[in-house]
């Protein structure tokens, strides 16, 4: 019996189909009294598991390795709590008039987020890039954004966090940044068990995933803070996205060029510093922002799959750059004539 594919021509991610399924169950059966304190519940040791993989993952000999790159990991790190944040704040002058206050807030908060790991890594290698700079370089922008986007939530959204405090710094180092640290401890134990088994827990990440999210969304069902969203909002929300990732996507590619890189470093900067990481910025959400975690996460979820269908477009075109093809190699039966001096492919 032959396996069941999600087609190719499918411009939509099937996970987002996922996503979006989640919110629709929990905007017709919202999570309530003692099943809301289970779901709430679940999320948390979810959550906590998920950053718990998360650091049994990542190589110790890979963070090593990277480290010799720093000044690629430098110029991701900038465009990801640098650049993205400061676009965030150039967005205040949309509001009120094309973003209200709850959906920038949520806005400002996607340029908080650390840089993804598995779409950098994919969209990289798609396009004849540098892929170890960045497997290390997402990697690096999920263990310092536990920290950091925290601590910019606090210095820039203030109050709209949820009502950011120390106890929130707190949950975030104990959900977050305690598993992480765990997981690291233990995988000279557990590693090779994790990497064995990279694809089953690969499903139980984004089971988990789905958890937060649906958590989140019945919160704000129950609140009744869904009434807040137009079509016109949310038409201007993505308009805003689209301007957001086209700017950091010229960005990193041309920018990274008058830095001196060459072209396969130049795509895992492209591919690592103009992404946001979903995994990484719904757990987040959930503890800063508590009930009005599902205002907070949306624009996160449409920029999500905005930069997967662009940036697959755009690593198709990079992998057929002239610079990216390998050279021929003589045909050992003398069957093909190749001209002495070509280094490419001239299709």
């Amino acid at each position: 019996m032959k396996r069941l594919k999600w087609p190719s021509w499918l411009p939509i991610d099937p996970y987002v189909l996922l996503l979006l399924g989640t919110v629709g169950l929990a905007a017709l059966l919202p999570a309530r009294g003692t099943g809301a304190d289970v779901a709430s519940g679940a999320s948390t040791a979810a959550i906590a598991f998920l950053f718990f993989l998360y650091g049994a993952r990542l190589s110790t000999r890979e963070a090593m390795d990277g480290v010799r790159h720093w000044r690629l990991h430098l110029t991701v790190l900038a465009c990801t709590f640098l650049v993205f944040p400061l676009l965030g704040l150039a967005t205040r002058g949309l509001e009120p008039v094309f973003l209200d206050h709850s959906l920038h807030t949520g806005l400002l908060f996607l340029t908080l987020v650390p840089s993804t790991v598995q779409s950098s890594i994919a969209f990289t290698s798609m396009a004849r890039g540098n892929v170890p700079a960045a497997i290390c370089a997402g990697s690096f922008s999920s263990l310092v954004g536990i920290v950091l986007t925290p601590l910019l939530a606090a210095a820039l959204l203030g109050g709209g966090a949820g009502g950011f405090s120390a106890d929130s710094l707190a949950k975030i180092v104990l959900q977050l940044l305690v598993p992480f640290l765990a997981g690291q401890l233990l995988r000279r134990w557990i590693g090779g068990f994790v990497t064995r088994h990279k694809k089953v827990l690969g499903y139980v990440d984004r089971g988990s995933i789905l958890l937060v999210v649906y958590t989140a969304f019945s919160e704000g069902m129950v609140a009744g803070i869904w009434h807040q969203v137009s079509p016109l909002r949310l038409t201007g929300l993505l308009a805003v996205e689209a301007v957001l990732l086209a700017i950091m996507l010229t960005l990193t590619w041309y920018g990274s060029k008058a830095l001196g890189f060459g072209r396969e470093d130049r795509v895992a900067i492209q591919f690592a510093g103009s992404k946001k990481s979903l995994a990484a910025g719904l757990p987040m959400a959930s503890v800063l922002f508590g009930a009005q975690a599902s205002l907070a996460v949306l624009p996160l979820m449409l920029f999500h799959q905005m930069q997967l269908m662009v940036c697959a477009v755009i690593a198709k075109r990079r992998a057929r750059d002239p610079e990216a093809q390998p050279p021929l190699t003589p045909d050992p039966a003398g069957s093909s004539r190749i001209a002495v001096g070509t280094g490419t492919r001239s299709g």
